[in-house]
């Protein structure tokens, strides 16, 4: 028989005005709770505050109130181990940093079985296994999208697992990704300044803060929702840019939450989405009178979106000692990148 788990989280800032709607928007991602199951432990009596059971979707909640979930200890997956070699930046006994490569799916889904980050560590961590989301495998305690590459840390133990979602439920996770983008965000462009949860703070950093929920249309996607979603903030910083005007930038963003697609539906919420994105950048091509054919070119032939998971800083979930890891750009980016400060200024320029 199955030991049940218990989540205790606090009710946060101008809560929806029911309990199954403030929950989906306040549990972390991580814990794998979506909100049919949340809607299933409701009124099955697994959610409780001060001890009382809570059985109705819509009971109100207030700001501060703490919830207590109980939800069923993880089984085991069908994913079987794979020796697919893994890119280590750092491993321990209660956790792993990986540096994934872009085209890898972290864990099996319909249509990706097999060939995911979680084959490669049930082979890689052996035994080593920690809970999450009503199945037992490593301890994903935040995803990163198939076609962005760059750094994730993976609980190896329950006690690490526990220890490191408390941190990004808490928001103290520091996570900073490498893009690159359409256009250069700009303090002085109007169109920025009369957008809904968009401006600028200290230094010319862009903050955007928005609900970012499922698409009304397309369930593949996520949008910025003006009700029913949960909170994301991202900030971003312009590091480069490139062309005249410029048409492209390399900008470092970083996350103050973590929602799913949340840098790339921000960005194309900003009207700056990132090269290579068929899914939230449209069409959008870079002018060739702005960067040069060349780079141009290559912008147009990228094939995913240009997003790297650059730096990950956490505390270590048993030591509390302060940990911070750095990736490079992988090759295609950095070939990217190459192209568009040699092509900018250059309509001869060509890709070697």
């Amino acid at each position: 028989m199955s030991t049940p788990r218990r989540l205790k989280i606090l009710i946060g800032p101008n809560p929806p005005g029911r309990l199954d709607k403030a929950l989906a928007r306040d549990v972390p991602e991580a814990t794998g709770l979506t909100r049919s199951r949340l809607a299933k432990l409701i009124e099955a009596g697994g959610v409780s505050r001060g001890g009382a059971p809570l059985r109705d979707l819509r009971a109100k909640v207030a700001a501060g109130d703490e919830i207590e979930i109980v939800f069923s200890e993880p089984t085991e997956i069908a994913a079987r181990p794979e020796a697919i070699p893994l890119a280590v930046a750092y491993e321990d006994a209660a956790l792993i940093v990986i540096d994934k490569p872009a085209g890898m799916v972290v864990h099996p889904a319909p249509g990706a079985t097999s060939g995911t980050l979680v084959n490669a560590l049930l082979a890689h961590c052996g035994d080593s296994l920690s809970g999450i989301g009503g199945e037992k495998r490593p301890g994903i305690v935040h995803r990163i999208d198939k076609d962005t590459s760059g750094l994730l840390v993976v609980a190896k133990s329950d006690k690490a697992h526990a220890a490191l979602a408390a941190q990004f439920a808490a928001h103290s996770v520091e996570r900073h990704y490498l893009a690159l983008v359409f256009g250069a965000p700009d303090a002085s462009d109007p169109r920025l300044a009369g957008l809904a949860g968009v401006g600028f703070e200290a230094g010319g950093v862009l903050r955007i803060e928005t609900q970012i929920g499922r698409h009304r249309t397309d369930r593949q996607r996520q949008a910025v929702v003006a009700s029913g979603g949960r909170r994301a903030v991202t900030r971003v910083r312009v590091v480069e840019r490139f062309g005249r005007p410029p048409a492209a930038a390399l900008v470092d963003c970083w996350l103050e939450t973590g929602r799913t697609h949340q840098i790339r539906v921000h960005m194309a919420h900003a009207g700056h989405g990132l090269i290579g994105d068929a899914t939230y950048g449209g069409r959008r091509r870079l002018s060739q009178q702005a960067v040069g054919e060349a780079a141009a070119a290559a912008a147009a032939r990228f094939p995913r979106q240009a997003l790297h998971a650059a730096t990950l800083g956490f505390r270590h979930p048993e030591t509390g000692e302060t940990m911070r890891f750095d990736s490079p750009l992988p090759a295609d980016m950095a070939e990217l990148l190459t192209c568009l400060r040699t092509c900018s200024d250059k309509q001869d320029c060509v890709i070697p």
